[in-house]
């Protein structure tokens, strides 16, 4: 918790500057469209830090340049120190994404033959160029007839397909975000000219970065989580990593797990176990969590150090769902007690709640319902909302 922002005090004010140093330490925020209380990455921040305000966010992405939009395990918001490394990750992304989505891309018929998004991309190249900053719908009237459904968001049109391919491969940056929508422009334009200078890193040298990288946001992990961390290198190269570094970098430790399965072992840096006292306890307030924060993020060793079996359900059917469509947990000091279905409902001025299931042997005292309140209206001022409301019946049985 404290290698991911949750031992800080989150009350105390945070400029700008603050805010870059807080998302370098977390490594990526994970960006994300749905927005039934607010967006994640807004949440992910406001989690850690009370007097988070998104305007920065937006200077620091938009104008200062000191983040860029890419990938990790998805659409992520990346401090731009770390673009050099990114180069290795885009000659990595070329041929897999060629592969995938030639599969998965149809193509569509311009007169006698069949076009498809690789034959699109030297003119959208072009089109980005001579045009400056271009949304995918400046593009469509460029793309031959649709010859398929629109079966969902796979079947983009394929000069949307594209821009997503030069975005995903270094040809060109997201510089911005309209209604949500990406607006892309060359990288040169987009990316600071003494960054775009430093050269790009070896093979193994990236290998050595990620690996580290990871691991000085985890604590400890086992391979597969340092590899799933950037979601850029192969378990297989991570253990090899782990392997060459251990006993100079690294030592192997044996984490007890919380769910009551066998020890794992792991990997950390030496010392660790001697730092945990300079570590603060996180504060002791209840928090939301967005179901895409860092602490969360991986379900799996969430479930083992925390005890917490979690799952997102949108793309579970209505009637097969558990809990909810979207269902955020609950942290309480350094425990997950529970997990909360709400919604802003903004044309009513309120953050309304739905659903409250709190985990076995969590009691709803009314110490807890006051946290809880203070919680939800912290939430409300955030999001621009004056009221909290509760469902008859909320308080539910897991």
């Amino acid at each position: 918790m404290a290698h991911q922002g949750l031992c800080r005090p989150p009350h105390i004010r945070q400029d700008k500057d603050a805010l870059h140093a807080l998302i370098q330490q977390l490594g990526f925020v994970q960006v994300d469209s749905i927005r039934t209380v607010e967006r994640a990455h807004h949440m992910i921040l406001f989690a850690r830090n009370q007097t988070y305000r998104p305007e920065h966010l937006r200077q620091l992405l938009e104008e200062d340049r000191r983040l860029f939009e890419h990938w990790t395990h998805d659409a992520a918001i990346i401090p731009t120190a770390f673009y050099p490394h990114w180069r290795r990750r885009f000659e990595r992304s070329k041929d897999r994404l060629r592969e995938c989505w030639r599969k998965w891309r149809p193509k569509e018929k311009s007169g006698d033959r069949h076009i498809g998004f690789e034959d699109m991309m030297d003119g959208v190249q072009a089109h980005v160029t001579q045009n400056g900053p271009t949304m995918s719908r400046d593009l469509k009237s460029k793309s031959p007839p649709r010859a398929v459904d629109k079966n969902g968001w796979w079947q983009w049109h394929p000069s949307k397909t594209a821009l997503e391919f030069l975005w995903r491969t270094g040809g060109l940056c997201v510089t911005r975000r309209d209604g949500f929508q990406k607006v892309y422009d060359l990288s040169s334009r987009v990316i600071p000219e003494r960054v775009l200078r430093q050269d790009a890193h070896s093979n193994e040298d990236f290998i050595d970065w990620a690996c580290n990288a990871a691991l000085d946001r985890l604590g400890f992990a086992a391979p597969s989580e340092l590899a799933a961390y950037w979601a850029s290198i192969s378990t297989a190269e991570a253990k090899s990593w782990c392997v060459d570094n251990l006993n100079e970098n690294l030592v192997e430790v044996l984490v007890e797990s919380a769910d009551g399965s066998a020890a794992k072992s792991c990997y950390a840096r030496p010392g660790l176990i001697e730092s945990l006292a300079s570590h603060a306890p996180p504060p002791g307030r209840l928090r939301v969590l967005s179901p895409f924060d860092p602490l969360v993020r991986d379900r799996k060793r969430l479930h083992r150090l925390f005890n917490f079996d979690y799952r997102i359900e949108i793309f579970v059917p209505e009637a097969e769902r558990k809990y909810g469509y979207y269902v955020f947990p609950l942290l309480e000091a350094d425990r997950m007690i529970g997990r909360i279905d709400m919604k802003a409902q903004r044309k009513d001025d309120a953050l309304h709640v739905t659903g409250l299931w709190l985990e076995p042997k969590i009691k709803f005292s009314q110490a807890r319902q006051k946290n809880l309140n203070a919680e939800l209206n912290r939430h409300a001022r955030f999001i621009g909302v004056k009221n909290v409301t509760y469902d008859r019946g909320y308080l539910k049985t897991p």
